[in-house]
């Protein structure tokens, strides 16, 4: 625990930030360093609580209590120690994990929780600044040899994990750089790519090999990755967007979030993209259809370049601003969330459905015709009813579809592999993250859906384990919470 009477005594302070007048001009990181001193004083905060329940919250199973107090005590080399222990990549968990460590903390139920996260990003981005992380080879080899097919956070972390216990790691990418959502689904304002080049040219240091521009499948025979390594790890992801079949659809105008996003994260890496191929926001009314972190991440880019109007649209009743009473701790509070994007501006409306679209003689969308609608149960599952007479039109250049993603790509890889999937269509395992197909292993969005990062990453941890058992007959490596 941190100070005694921290948690009576010290209030929580939100992270600081760069002036939305400055940042929205550029595309650097929103966050600013958290003064070490008031970060102690956060730390603090956390109480002696019995039992700290924000380790129930948090998916790897993070030692949070042991570094909240070792960053209050200025002890922040044995606080990296600690923090590695369970988590690969803080930096990136800690900039992008929406915290539901935070949502279970128990300071939360009557009073603000802990900046567990603002604490966490603050104890690697010193680690890294000082030095204390050096690259670690393995000390003996198994000459096993580990596939993953996907580089974002779930096979990045198996990769660490596995290349640590000795095994020979290859990781296929099918983009052109590593990194999967990381790189080119999260904006460069919520993570700059500096910060994942300098893991990953950490990791190759250790011994892993990337290789980009594969992909497994298609380049590349699936059944050639099972005859040539011993243990196979899909982790593609969740790839295949839900898309919104109205009338109008067909309009050109209208992308799918990541469309969108890539194309700005390439820009941002320094490729050159046609002005034909490109999709920008400048001078256009934008209209976003979901209000989730990736509808968030479009309104911020969509600000960055310069759109004339943007409006986020979601379907469902706007949440409460405090807990409702079918929602108690420690359960993720379903409350109303205003993230740095929205702190810059655009509107947002709840409790609207798309019914079309229309364009101009073009075949270019011009405006999004809505509906409001209330939200009702009935046997026992909810329904969306048109509120009648609330049809309105929205003006609209640019359509960014963001209602998230329905499952894994099938074809090419899970097509010719064969593996089994479940009835949501994502890639079924047994108990030791095992496909029906031997040897191949899954961890991620691919078997688990759309789901958070640090899911991703205590997925890969624990699908390693399992590999390394499966290969050697036992396992030395940490079995976290997933």
């Amino acid at each position: 625990m941190g100070k005694a009477t921290g948690f009576i005594e010290i209030q929580r302070k939100k992270h600081p930030s760069r002036p939305i007048a400055e940042r929205v001009h550029d595309w650097r990181e929103v966050y600013l360093p958290y003064p070490p001193g008031e970060l102690g004083k956060q730390g603090a905060r956390c109480m002696d609580c019995g039992i700290p329940f924000c380790h129930q919250g948090c998916p790897l199973g993070n030692l949070i209590p042991d570094w909240n107090d070792l960053v209050y005590r200025d002890r922040w080399q044995a606080a990296i120690d600690r923090l590695h222990t369970t988590n690969n990549f803080p930096e990136f968990t800690g900039k992008l994990c929406p915290a539901p460590c935070e949502g279970a903390c128990v300071l939360g139920i009557n009073d603000n929780p802990v900046t567990i996260k603002s604490i966490e990003a603050s104890i690697i981005d010193r680690a890294w600044d000082e030095g204390w992380i050096k690259a670690r080879t393995p000390a003996t080899s198994t000459f096993k040899r580990v596939a993953i097919v996907g580089s974002g956070p779930a096979g990045l972390a198996a990769a660490d994990q596995l290349n640590c216990a000795g095994h020979s790691v290859t990781v296929f990418e099918k983009s052109d750089r590593i990194g999967g959502l990381l790189r080119y689904g999260i904006p460069e304002f919520k993570m700059e790519k500096r910060f994942l080049d300098r893991r990953l040219a950490m990791m190759e240091a250790e011994g892993v090999v990337f290789r980009t521009g594969v992909n497994v499948g298609v380049d590349v025979p699936a059944a050639r990755l099972v005859s040539d390594y011993d243990a196979v790890l899909l982790a593609g992801g969740a790839g295949q967007p839900r898309d919104l079949p109205v009338p109008g659809r067909e309009l050109k105008g209208i992308h799918f979030a990541m469309e969108y996003l890539t194309l700005q994260n390439r820009r941002c890496e320094g490729d050159q993209i046609p002005e034909r191929e490109f999709i920008t926001a400048r001078d256009k009314h934008v209209i976003i259809i979901g209000g989730g972190d990736t509808g968030a991440d479009c309104l911020g880019t969509a600000h960055r370049q310069d759109a004339r109007s943007v409006t986020q649209l979601e379907l469902m009743d706007r949440p409460p601003d405090a807990r409702a009473v079918d929602n108690p701790w420690p359960t993720w509070p379903q409350i109303f969330r205003v993230s740095s994007a929205h702190e810059e501006g655009g509107e947002r409306l709840y409790s609207v459905s798309t019914e079309r679209f229309s364009g101009d003689d073009t075949g270019h969308v011009r405006a999004l015709h809505a509906v409001k609608v209330e939200m009702v149960k009935k046997d026992g599952r909810v329904q969306f009813v048109p509120v009648p007479g609330s049809e309105f039109e929205i003006p609209a250049d640019l359509v960014l579809l963001a209602m998230g993603f329905v499952g894994p790509e099938r074809p090419g890889l899970l097509e010719s592999l064969g593996v089994k999937l479940t009835d949501r269509g994502n890639v079924a395992r047994d108990e030791w993250w095992m496909t029906s197909v031997p040897s191949v292993f899954t961890a991620g969005d691919m078997q688990r859906g759309q789901s958070l990062i640090v899911w991703a990453i205590a997925e890969g941890r624990s699908a390693a384990r399992a590999i390394d058992h499966y290969l050697m007959g036992e396992s030395q490596l940490p079995a976290p919470l997933a």
